[in-house]
C-alpha cells in the first residue's frame, strides 16, 4: 500500500497543478517582429484569452533564426506547465530538414494546442517602379540574371521557398535577401535596397497609399481587398501558398492544461476582435483542434522536408 501511494504522489501533484492552471501570467512567444499581421493578431488573441483564463497572456517577440526562436524556447522548457506557449509558423517544420544538427524535433518536442490561421501572400515592387505587371518583372529578371533582388522575412521561410520554386519554374536567377520581419523587408524596398518583396498582406497600407505596387497574390482566388491583382495560377504558375500556423507548448503538457488553453484560444479566435484583425490582413480562419493540428504537423514535417530536399536548401 505504501509503495502504491508513493507511486501515485507525483501523478496527484501533477493533476493538482493542472487543476490550478494558470496560476501566473502566461508567456506567448511571437517569432516575428512587432507590428506585422502575426504580432497584431497574436496580441488580440492574448488579450481575449487572458480574460478567459484569469491571468494575463504576455506577448514576447523573439525574432531571428528563420522564425524558430520561439520553438527553440518551447523545446527547452522542461516544466511544460502551460505558462510558456508559442505561435508556430511553417518554418518550424521545415528548418530541421535544412540543418545537420537540428535544435529540436517538431514531432517530439511540442504539445499542439490548436491551429489558428494563415497569411495572404503577395509579390510587390515600389509604386514608382517601371515594372507595371508580373510579366514586366519576369522579363527584366530574364534579361538580368542574378541582378534582381527580392526580400523575405527570412531564409527558409515559406515566402523564400515559394519564390525559389517560382524562379525554378520560370528559369529565373533571382537573388534572395533575408530580413528579420515584414517591417524591415518593407523599409528595404522603400529605400530602394531591393527590387521586390515577397511578403504578407501586412504591406496593404503601403499598397493602398501607392508606395507599393502588387504584381501577384499566392492565394487560390483573387483577394477581396485587391481584386485587380492576379493569382499565380492565373499567371500560369500552379502554386497556392498561405503558410498556416497555430499555437503549441512544450512536450509533456498535461491534457487538462492543453484543453484549457485550447478552449480559451478557440473562443478568442472566434471573438469579434479577432475576426476583425483577420479581416484587416486578409487572413483566413483555419481552426483545428489539438488532435487535428498534431496530425497536420506530422504531414507538414513530411511535405516540407521533401520540398527542402528537392530544392537542395541548407543553412549550415
Amino acid at each position: 500500500m505504501r509503495r502504491r501511494a508513493a507511486l501515485a504522489l507525483p501523478f496527484l501533484a501533477t493533476a493538482a497543478r493542472a487543476q490550478g492552471f494558470p496560476d501566473r501570467p502566461i508567456r506567448l512567444i511571437c517569432p516575428l517582429a512587432p507590428g506585422g499581421p502575426t504580432d497584431t493578431h497574436g496580441r488580440v488573441l492574448a488579450e481575449v484569452a487572458g480574460r478567459l483564463l484569469g491571468q494575463p497572456v504576455i506577448v514576447e517577440n523573439r525574432t531571428g533564426a528563420s522564425a524558430t526562436l520561439g520553438a527553440q524556447l518551447l523545446a527547452g522548457d522542461s516544466r511544460a506547465d502551460g505558462h510558456l506557449i508559442g505561435l508556430m509558423p511553417m518554418t518550424v517544420f521545415r528548418l530541421p530538414a535544412m540543418q545537420r544538427r537540428p535544435g529540436y524535433d517538431p514531432l517530439r518536442d511540442f504539445s499542439y494546442i490548436l491551429h489558428l490561421t494563415g497569411y495572404t501572400y503577395y509579390v510587390a515592387v515600389r509604386g514608382d517602379s517601371p515594372w507595371r505587371s508580373w510579366e514586366d518583372f519576369v522579363g527584366h529578371a530574364r534579361a538580368n540574371p542574378g541582378k534582381v533582388t527580392y526580400g523575405t522575412p527570412g531564409t527558409g521561410s515559406s515566402l523564400h521557398i515559394a519564390m525559389e520554386q517560382i524562379a525554378g519554374l520560370l528559369g529565373l536567377e533571382l537573388t534572395h535577401v533575408p530580413f528579420r520581419g515584414g517591417s524591415d523587408n518593407f523599409q528595404a524596398l522603400l529605400a530602394g535596397q531591393i527590387s521586390a518583396v515577397a511578403d504578407s498582406s501586412g504591406m496593404a497600407p503601403l499598397v493602398e497609399d501607392g508606395q507599393f505596387r502588387l504584381l501577384n497574390t499566392w492565394s487560390a482566388e483573387r483577394t477581396r481587398r485587391f481584386p485587380a491583382t492576379p493569382t499565380l495560377r492565373e499567371l500560369g504558375i500552379d502554386i497556392v501558398s498561405n503558410s498556416p500556423y497555430g499555437l503549441a507548448g512544450p512536450k509533456g503538457m498535461q491534457p487538462a492544461v492543453v484543453r484549457r488553453l485550447h478552449d480559451a484560444f478557440r473562443a478568442a479566435l472566434h471573438d469579434p476582435a479577432s475576426l476583425a484583425a483577420l479581416d484587416r490582413y486578409d487572413m483566413p480562419l483555419l481552426y483545428q483542434d489539438s488532435e487535428t493540428y498534431a496530425a497536420t504537423a506530422r504531414r507538414a514535417v513530411e511535405e516540407e522536408g521533401a520540398a527542402v530536399r528537392r530544392l537542395g536548401l541548407r543553412i549550415d
